[in-house]
């Protein structure tokens, strides 16, 4: 599946010392947008897209339980003054077997003016920011993007991972 963003660049707060092309630890402290694709079982991959071409790909079975991460991803950026453009492609292994919601986030800014973005945002109070509130997440019908991640087998990469609620 390709992944492509398009969004302001607010150059806040300074780039990853990583590389652009490679995998990033904590992509999440810097300027990102991340997607991610879960399963009923509660199984996600979380894609992290760094406008400076760094990306984070992390596999979790059951909520913040991180099974496999630092994944490689085909990831280019680029940027403008204002702006940013990145394309991924994401591997269909990455994919826990029936992705039925989604949901995406960008961070950018530092200390207090940090701020945190989310396409289906929390609808109750919370103290804090956390991505990983799936019951805010929305439905995605899958197959109208992408009918080959409609596999219900798990990939050579989730088989090590037996879902956590059956």
């Amino acid at each position: 599946m390709r992944v492509d963003v398009h969004g302001p660049f607010f150059k806040s707060p300074s780039p990853p010392i990583a590389a652009a092309g490679q995998a990033c630890p904590q992509l999440w402290d810097y300027e990102v947008v991340e997607v991610f694709f879960l399963n009923a079982k509660d199984q996600y991959v979380e894609v992290e897209l760094c406008p400076h071409g760094q990306h984070l790909v992390l596999l979790l079975n059951g909520r913040r339980n991180i099974v496999k991460d630092m994944l490689p991803l085909d990831f280019k950026a680029e940027t403008q003054e204002t702006e940013w453009r990145g394309s991924a492609v994401v591997p269909s292994a990455y994919f826990p077997p029936g992705v039925n919601r989604f949901n995406a986030f960008a961070i950018h800014g530092t200390g207090i003016d940090r701020v945190y973005e989310a396409l289906y945002p929390a609808t109750q109070p919370h103290s804090s920011p956390d991505f990983h509130r799936l019951e805010y997440f929305s439905t995605i019908d899958i197959s109208r993007i992408s009918p080959e991640l409609l596999a219900t087998e798990p990939s050579h990469v989730w088989k090590p991972f037996p879902a956590i609620r059956e």
